[in-house]
């Protein structure tokens, strides 16, 4: 007979999904009761909250840019149509029932703490999906790379935020046409 999950990955899932639909100051005792799980577990597994919430965040972050790999490679090989499809698959993001915002975002403006672990992960996550970018920019023969990356990943920033906080509004369109014009650059 196969048992269920764990205590370690009850509290990820449970802080995964409380933390997205609440913010990152979801209480502790919310988070135990949600994972069915010992106060004694979080700092056994992840030395408390904190921890928690860093984990949390790194699991998410591999998710979300395996999203970005799946959507680019859905799109074909031509590294244009490969970055637009993320401006694509944002506007299908962003409407969906479930949607909150960025989940980095938000944790980066709940957590003042400047030496908040979570802090270094969402850096972390931002690089990663830089460097993606700029692969396929690279790929594309842009002129600046790098630049186009960072204004790219500005766009995404700018999606998730105008998504959360404007509905009814079509943000992912309006950036896709300013990717348009960025990728179109030609020195």
């Amino acid at each position: 007979m196969k048992s269920g999950p764990g205590p370690r990955e009850r509290l990820l899932e449970a802080a995964q999904e409380l933390t997205y639909r609440h913010g990152v100051g979801v209480g502790v005792d919310t988070l135990l009761k949600s994972a069915n799980v010992a106060r004694r577990s979080l700092y056994e597994h992840f030395g408390g909250k904190d921890g928690l919430i860093a984990q949390v965040l790194r699991r998410s972050a591999a998710e979300d840019e395996a999203s970005y790999e799946r959507t680019m490679r859905a799109a074909g090989d031509d590294p244009r149509e490969r970055l637009l499809a993320v401006f694509d698959e944002l506007g299908a993001v962003i409407t969906g029932p479930d949607f909150r915002g960025c989940r980095y975002l938000a944790a980066d403006l709940a957590l003042a703490d400047p030496d908040h672990p979570a802090h270094a992960v969402t850096r972390h996550y931002r690089e990663r999906v830089t460097r993606l970018l700029a692969a396929e920019l690279v790929r594309l023969g842009h002129p600046r790379p790098a630049r186009a990356a960072d204004q790219l990943l500005l766009l995404i920033d700018g999606v998730m935020a105008a998504g959360a906080t404007r509905p009814g509004t079509e943000p992912a369109a309006s950036a896709r046409e300013l990717a348009e014009r960025i990728l179109a650059e030609r020195e």
